[in-house]
């Protein structure tokens, strides 16, 4: 499929037929979904920073995928809250949803950046759900069909955001405190699965040093810029939602519980 094509499947929900021709090739794939992002910025979608995903080591073999992804996070599908948030679910293909640390930028990482720079770069942190899709029903051939899916990205709702400083001092001690950190994640008040920060490729701050190294070796790429948002990845595996459910996350303190009213 080409762009165009990619674009009318998401703005009209439909799946993406059995033959959809996304080739195993994962370099054309980004440059694809760089096309789409075109377009989108085109019609006057504003990106507004990216999504990680496939950084849980303990998924990767329900899913195929064995390394991580990437792509945009919009306007259209980013919302803040204090604590307490609604997502629309419309227009989504078979969502799932993500509990996730992310976190905001106060200015573009160096090239070939240490995990001390990023640390630098880093304006706050904050829990967040992110709501998932795929047109092509979770079954994967390669890596590179989830990457011309717009990464699955559908929606971002980002909790209470903590400035990083008063987390930690340094990368090396944010690092162990997000590693070591729990999470638990439920449906209502039923208990469904449970993460720990470790899994996010070793914590979600080595997720994101990945992911922006990633993207500066990526021809094209934009480069990641101050009051981008950056979602690293899901700490549980990916679950099903629907309309009407509410879902929340308790994490080792700091971090506040984030809850998800779908509607």
């Amino acid at each position: 499929m080409n762009p165009q094509t990619l674009l009318q499947h998401y703005d009209s929900a439909a799946p993406w037929p059995a033959e959809h021709g996304i080739a195993p090739d994962l370099a054309a794939a980004y440059q694809s979904a760089l096309a789409v992002r075109a377009l989108r910025s085109a019609r006057g979608e504003q990106p507004r920073g990216y999504k990680v995903g496939f950084t849980n080591r303990t998924i990767w073999p329900r899913y195929g995928i064995h390394a991580p992804i990437w792509g945009t996070v919009w306007d259209s599908t980013l919302q803040f809250c204090e604590g307490e948030g609604q997502v629309d679910l419309a227009g989504t293909v078979h969502p799932r949803i993500e509990p996730e640390i992310a976190f905001g930028l106060a200015a573009t990482p160096p090239a070939g950046a240490t995990l001390e720079q990023l640390f630098a770069s880093i304006d706050w942190l904050a829990p967040s759900f992110e709501v998932v899709q795929s047109h092509s029903a979770w079954k994967f051939a390669s890596a590179a069909e989830p990457v011309a899916d717009g990464g699955l990205h559908a929606r971002l709702l980002v909790g209470r955001r903590t400035p990083v400083r008063q987390l930690a001092d340094s990368g090396a001690a944010l690092d162990a405190r997000l590693a070591a950190a729990r999470l638990q994640l439920f449906e209502g008040e039923r208990l469904v699965d449970e993460g720990l920060g470790a899994h996010v490729l070793d914590g979600p701050l080595h997720a994101l040093l990945h992911f922006v190294l990633e993207l500066q070796a990526c021809p094209g790429a934009p480069v990641l810029a101050a009051g981008d948002v950056v979602t690293t990845g899901t700490w549980t595996d990916a679950w099903p939602i629907a309309p009407g459910q509410r879902w929340s996350t308790r994490i080792t303190a700091p971090f506040d519980t984030l809850s998800l009213a779908l509607r």
